[in-house]
């Protein structure tokens, strides 16, 4: 499944989901940034007083990695679900963020002039 289907996939998923408890309703962008922001937080909190070292192994820890997932689960099923309540194609325009990066950051090296 690519990326993008699999995205798609998950953004039909999250509708359904709300639907069958009538939560449309509250799902308004403001709603669902602030409930983003908010799962955002639970993920910086696992990591807020590691070292870097303690960070970059922490999926080592089993209960420390099933945290990691569920809280980038929470944050990736909240983004898809405003993207869509928004109808922005979250591949469009992070492949167009990255475009507009690549002019803005070139790698060393590359001829800033073309």
């Amino acid at each position: 499944m690519s990326g993008d289907a699999g995205l798609a996939a998950l953004s039909a998923a999250t509708a359904d989901f709300a639907a069958a408890r009538d939560w449309q309703p509250w799902h308004t962008p403001k709603n669902l940034v602030m409930a983003l922001s908010g799962e955002v937080g639970e993920l910086t909190a696992l990591f807020q007083w590691l070292t870097p070292e303690q960070s970059a192994a922490v999926m080592a820890d089993e209960e420390a990695a099933a945290d990691v997932r569920d809280e980038l689960a929470d944050v990736v099923l909240y983004l898809v679900q405003l993207a869509r309540v928004l109808d922005v194609d979250l591949i469009e325009a992070a492949n167009a963020k990255l475009a507009r990066n690549e002019h803005r950051f070139p790698a060393s090296g590359v001829d800033q002039r073309a």
